[in-house]
């Protein structure tokens, strides 16, 4: 199944994509209820809506599963070659913000004070069903569907606030992209190799210019494992994503710059139209605006420093 949220005459529902047409679902019933079997309506074609996010994730981990992103970046960000040591002995992730989650087509404003912005070219996986402690074995039956992510970047501000060995955080603050529907995980099993990961295309162009292309197979950690570490020590619960992270071969600006050492292709700006395919899931499309000028705070003031 691919289930997508959708804005139609004026109501907000979800449904089950078929082609070029959605069956809306019952009211009050979310992409996740369709997983158990629902009833739908009478089809209404895809180019009469409008879709949103799939749904509103209670948590967004994002993972940094590929070596080819991780060796460009690093050298974009902070002017190191190579790949950390620790970065082969776990798969590492950050939680970002579930209140910044937009649809596959909504403007995307570029965030307050970055003059550096990029895209980031990611699958996510969503849990179905809560669970601990898992095993890869076990993490598989947990995760539902998979989505398209776009995880945009202020790489500026992520650059400056990374030197306190802290974040990201407003270097990915603003907005991410989940969409264009959820897919079922049955559905890409067709494309499980034989080590268990997806192998599916990935491209990302900029106004119409290919960009990035890779495989999500590249990953260094198939999504199951991603779970079962996760899940270590507390619970994933349903409708949790987990981003693959970024793709190499060009699944962002970042890691071209820092293989090329200069800013080509240049940051976005307003008006740049972000497009990324996924094979067996999809498409998403948005476009940078203009955002808001920050609101000034003043630097740390020094501290005398007294005790009570």
């Amino acid at each position: 199944m691919r289930i997508a949220t959708f804005t139609h005459q004026g109501r907000t529902r979800s449904g089950l994509v078929d082609g070029g047409m959605v069956r809306p679902l019952p009211d009050g019933v979310g992409p996740l209820d369709a997983l158990q079997g629902a009833v739908t309506g009478e089809p209404v074609p895809l180019a009469e809506v409008r879709l949103l996010a799939p749904f509103q994730p209670p948590t967004v981990r994002d993972f940094v599963a590929f070596e080819e992103h991780v060796e460009g970046v690093r050298r974009s960000i902070d002017g190191r070659a190579g790949v950390p040591d620790a970065w082969y002995d776990a798969p590492a992730f950050y939680f970002t913000n579930p209140y910044a989650v937009i649809g596959p087509h909504d403007d995307v404003p570029i965030p307050p004070g970055c003059r550096v912005f990029d895209f980031e070219l990611e699958v996510a996986a969503v849990i179905g069903r809560a669970g601990r402690d898992l095993t890869p074995a076990q993490a598989r039956d947990h995760i539902a569907g998979y989505l398209i992510m776009n995880d945009w970047s202020a790489r500026d501000l992520q650059s400056r606030e990374m030197q306190v060995n802290l974040g990201p955080a407003k270097g990915k603050d603003t907005a991410t992209t989940l969409g264009p529907w959820l897919v079922t995980a049955d559905e890409l099993e067709p494309y499980r190799d034989a080590g268990g990961f997806l192998r599916l295309a990935l491209t990302v162009s900029v106004n119409g210019t290919e960009i990035g292309r890779d495989l999500l197979s590249n990953m260094g950690w198939p999504f199951e494992e991603l779970v079962a570490y996760a899940s270590r020590g507390t619970w994933v619960r349903p409708g949790d994503v987990l981003g693959s992270g970024t793709c190499g071969n060009g699944g962002c600006l970042a890691e071209l710059w820092g293989l090329r050492g200069r800013q080509d292709p240049p940051p976005l700006g307003p008006g740049d139209v972000v497009e990324i395919e996924v094979e067996g899931i999809g498409a998403v499309r948005n476009t940078v605006v203009a955002g808001v000028d920050p609101v000034p705070l003043p630097g740390a003031r020094p501290r005398p420093r007294h005790r009570p």
